[in-house]
């Protein structure tokens, strides 16, 4: 491998996101770089390597195996400078940037438990927060694009990732109240799940926990529309479309609860455990250690 000056932890922080994603429109947006100017950065960097790192046509792009090893070399390096941005901050006033991703109904209901404190400590970290779909978060993490999550802990949240549980949420089947479906609320039974139209996540999840529980039970069910979001699931439902499936927590949190029936007789599937995650690495850099300090004391 030829390495040269240009070789800089910009670039190298560019590449493992492309490496993550696998979608340049992904990553230049997220990185605030124009489509153009990346791809010059990424065939800089493979004249370096001397190496073609990626595979990239006009339906896909994926790694070589080249940039399969090159990918492990970013990631050492990248985590040895986190490290090193950590021990020489240890004794300074903490300043520079915290990234936080979660969805718009945790921005609401589980940051000011924490964020005003750490504010008062803090005053000159500055604080960036994205919101969206919550099935993106871990994703998001891993391919460093935020310093730490608020997400719904996956079956297995992997060795990589350090995680503090903040809460638990219920996953409930909802209707509209205006729209009253007598096959739903009426029944004693559970309802005919061929006739009954389902909005559903189309991913992350509610969904894998729902579609477990259709597999097992051997349920084929009418999916009238997959969504991104738990609120669009919600305000579909509202609209009279079906009915939904949702984490308790945000349907509490949404401007909608009043018009929304939680319906009985439904499966019980396991909660949601939403807890703050990060990458075990990034507990050295003492913005994001200050921030789980703080989560620590007060869960």
């Amino acid at each position: 491998m030829r390495q040269k000056q240009e070789m800089d932890i910009r670039t190298l922080e560019l590449f493992h996101h492309l490496a993550g994603s696998l979608h340049f429109s992904r990553t230049s947006q997220a990185c605030n770089i124009s489509p153009s100017a990346l791809t010059r950065v990424i065939q800089r960097l493979e004249t370096d390597v001397g190496k073609q790192l990626f595979i990239r046509n006009s339906r896909c792009v994926e790694l070589t195996y080249a940039g399969q090893a090159f990918k492990k070399y970013a990631e050492d390096v990248l985590g040895r400078f986190e490290r090193l941005q950590g021990e020489l901050s240890k004794d300074a006033i903490l300043s520079g940037q915290l990234s936080l991703y979660c969805s718009v109904t945790a921005a609401y209901s589980i940051l000011p438990r924490f964020i005003p404190r750490y504010r008062a400590m803090h005053p000159r970290v500055q604080i960036h927060l994205e919101t969206g779909d919550p099935a993106q978060a871990i994703d998001r993490l891993m391919n460093r694009d935020a310093d730490a999550v608020i997400a719904a802990l996956p079956e297995k949240p992997g060795t990589q990732i350090s995680f503090l549980n903040m809460a638990v949420s219920p996953l409930v089947f909802i209707g509209a109240g205006h729209y009253p479906d007598v096959l739903v609320r009426n029944s004693k039974k559970e309802p005919n799940w061929e006739k009954i139209p389902l909005i559903l996540a189309d991913k992350g999840l509610s969904r894998e926990r729902i579609d477990q529980w259709f597999v097992e039970n051997s349920v084929l069910p009418r999916i009238y529309s997959q969504v991104t979001g738990h609120e669009a699931i919600i305000a579909l439902v509202n609209l009279g479309f079906g009915i939904g499936f949702v984490p308790r927590l945000v349907l509490e949190k949404s401007q909608l609860y009043r018009d929304i029936v939680v319906l009985d007789n439904m499966p019980e599937l396991p909660p949601y455990e939403i807890a703050l995650c990060t990458r075990n690495t990034n507990l050295s850099n003492p913005r994001v250690r200050a921030l789980w300090d703080i989560v620590a004391g007060v869960s």
